[in-house]
C-alpha cells in the first residue's frame, strides 16, 4: 500500500512543488521562455536564477551575474 502523506506539523514548511510550465508563457500565439537555457545541455534545461549567479542543476555550469557599481559617495 502507498503511504499517505502526513500533514505538516505546526512550524514545519510544506515541500515546494516544481512546476516547469511556469517557465513558459504564450504571448500573441507564440511561446516565450521565461528562463535562460544551459549552453552545454541545450534547450529544455533551464538555468536556476540565484541572487548572484545562474546555475545548471544537471551539469553544474555556472554564470556569475555582473555586479552593479555603487554610485560614488558625495563629499
Amino acid at each position: 500500500m502507498a503511504d499517505a502523506k502526513k500533514p505538516a506539523k505546526k512550524g514545519e514548511e510544506k515541500e515546494a512543488v516544481y512546476n516547469k510550465r511556469s517557465h513558459y508563457k504564450v504571448e500573441g500565439g507564440r511561446v516565450v521562455r521565461g528562463r535562460r537555457f544551459c549552453p552545454k545541455d541545450g534547450p529544455g534545461v533551464f538555468l536556476a536564477d540565484h541572487k548572484d549567479r545562474w546555475s545548471c542543476g544537471k551539469c553544474g555550469y555556472v554564470e556569475f551575474k555582473a555586479k552593479k557599481e555603487a554610485p560614488p559617495a558625495r563629499a
